[in-house]
């Protein structure tokens, strides 16, 4: 884990060395001090020596402006180094989730990887502050500080040594049982981010069920979940600060009662006195700063663990080394295909697939629901890997192609449409970001998605709304279209993508794929035989196997599922339907 975070320090390596030296300097001038204030009070207030004391204490202010500036210099190395250094965790894991198929993604939850890159990514940084700062500084305190406490005074400087052994015990004993809670807190971030990002997303359907208490009783019993595990590790912490105030005290008191006895004997001057209840003060403060690094350090581990997972991750599907780059055609044939999300699944989605599609065709694929139609178009542009068998796309098989130049040609617009942020072209040109406008309005001619454009006030510059909150499903659907089609595919997949567009539409859509684009592939999922009884040749999916290929005419003739829902879906039958059981 820690090797796999430094990695990402790169460039701010140099300012992560000058912030724990600077450090040190501030250190070293902060031990000087009191030895020097020691001196004044021997030698100059009672020697009544006012030159020495003007001399020293010019000394003092000289070293108290070299103090300030290295710990100046400190502050702001080590705070260009912690947010340098989160920003490229960031990136990190940013960079690699783009990696990610979707069975990686599948092993983290949306909310889990949004808080790995907000709250995890946090306490590293706050973390890492501290440790170039404070955990540099406090155990250089507490050495120098009991290295000048031994040279004024041995048996007293023996006293501080006493109560660091004692304070790092107690230490180590509370920390161990805060850690299993602080490790515990962050799964429970996962769910309150979750509950957050769902209800946000979804609150047009909360408002029209009238769910916001239920909404609002799940967030409370989030929150109120990390609120118990914060108190439980908190309530561990707070046994150090009573103890290292406990031992401040009874120190002070006594180097104050043997220090006294020794000045009274001779064995120690006042001002040495004074030195050494300074650095004693300087060595219990130091105690309680690594106290605080510490718990910060125990936070920081256990959201490093959940950071070098997303970072360490490898992506299940990768271009092999002199992938092909070219897709000659839009050829598709499946050979013996058998397929499951888990390997540990007892039985496969997908079972023992076996057709062929020559360029150009036209293909319907229906079936009821879970009858794995969207499992099979996945392994088309290799969203997911077989578990036994080929697909093969122009003839070879998609293991073998370059994973960009395979999806640039097998373009998907998949069940979930999604729009992002931006004007309709933005949108429009992630097909293909150098389309020029009239590319644009003819990708969306074909779609019919113009129609409705144009009847907007800024047109193609219109903004559209995170998601696509501001346009209907139907548009939607046919914005996602028209944006499929600007990366002029060899084969175009329809997940199911028409649903919300009505049969007139839908009718029109399918005539501009024939006339426009009629050397792609087109396979069109649908719930409605009436989109797709004019392909070439419709495939009848039931149960992750194919129980009929062929024209319309074919299934209507050999297929009783197919003929049955075509029954129902004209009006011929009355409970004929694809989820009812053959």
């Amino acid at each position: 884990m820690v090797k796999t975070l430094l990695k990402e320090l790169k460039e701010y390596k140099l300012v992560s060395v000058l912030t724990p030296l600077c450090m040190f300097l501030e250190v070293a001038a902060e031990m000087i001090i009191p030895k020097l204030m020691g001196k004044i009070v021997d030698n100059g207030i009672y020697g009544e020596n006012m030159a020495y004391i003007f001399r020293v204490g010019l000394m003092m202010l000289v070293i108290a402006l070299f103090g300030l500036g290295a710990g100046l210099g400190g502050a702001y190395y080590g705070s260009k180094a912690s947010t340098g250094f989160a920003k490229n965790l960031r990136k990190a894991m940013f960079d690699n989730i783009q990696t990610f198929s979707f069975s990686n993604i599948d092993k983290f939850s949306t909310s889990g990887l949004v808080t790995r890159l907000t709250t995890d990514v946090t306490n590293i940084q706050n973390a890492y502050m501290m440790l170039l700062r404070m955990a540099m500084r406090a155990p250089a305190t507490v050495i120098a500080a009991m290295i000048m406490s031994f040279i004024i005074s041995p048996k007293l400087a023996s006293i501080y040594l006493i109560a660091v052994i004692i304070l790092g015990i107690i230490m180590v004993l509370v920390m161990r049982k805060a850690t299993v809670y602080f490790r515990e807190v962050f799964e429970k971030y996962d769910e309150l981010n979750e509950s957050v990002q769902e209800n946000v997303s979804a609150i047009r359907v909360v408002k029209a069920y009238v769910r916001e208490e239920h909404e609002n009783n799940k967030f409370r019993k989030a929150v109120g979940n990390i609120y118990n595990m914060f108190v439980r590790a908190e309530m561990n912490v707070i046994k150090m600060p009573p103890s290292l105030t406990a031992t401040v005290y009874i120190c002070i008191l006594a180097i104050s009662w043997f220090g006294a006895h020794m000045i009274v004997g001779g064995e120690l001057s006042t001002g040495d006195l004074m030195g050494l209840l300074t650095y004693c003060m300087s060595i219990l403060m130091s105690m309680m700063m690594l106290a605080m690094i510490f718990v910060m350090l125990t936070m920081a581990s256990a959201s490093g663990k959940r950071i070098a997972e997303v970072i360490e991750e490898k992506s299940d599907i990768t271009s092999k080394e002199g992938a092909i780059k070219e897709v000659p055609n839009g050829d598709i044939v499946f050979e013996n295909v058998s397929f499951a999300y888990s390997k540990d699944s007892e039985e496969p989605v997908l079972k023992n697939i076996d057709f062929e599609i020559h360029s150009g065709e036209t293909i319907g694929i229906i079936g009821g629901t879970g009858s794995a139609k969207s499992s099979l178009v996945n392994l088309i542009s290799r969203l997911y890997d077989v578990n036994t068998g080929k697909v093969k796309v122009g003839g070879i098989d998609v293991r073998e192609y370059d994973l960009e130049a395979l999806r640039d040609q097998v373009s998907v617009v998949l069940q979930k449409n999604v729009l992002f942020s931006g004007t309709i072209l933005e949108n429009l040109r992630w097909g293909d970001k150098n389309a020029t406008e009239e590319e644009c309005i003819r990708a969306c001619k074909m779609a019919c998605a113009d129609e409705f454009i144009e009847k907007m006030p800024d047109g193609y510059s219109t903004m559209i709304e995170q998601g696509g909150a501001n346009v209907s499903g139907g548009q939607r659907q046919r914005l996602c279209i028209a944006r499929a089609l600007l990366k002029k595919p060899k084969v175009l997949i329809l997940d199911d993508s028409t649903s919300a567009v009505d049969t007139a539409t839908d009718a029109k859509i399918r005539h501009a794929f024939a006339t426009e684009i009629p050397g792609t592939t087109k396979l069109i999922i649908a719930q409605r035989i009436a989109s797709v009884q004019d392909c070439d040749r419709i495939i009848v999916m039931d149960d992750g196997q194919i129980k009929g290929f062929g024209t319309h005419k074919e299934l209507l003739e050999s297929n009783d599922i197919y003929r049955e829902v075509y029954e129902s879906q004209t009006g011929a039958s009355a409970d004929a339907d694809f989820d009812k059981p053959m």
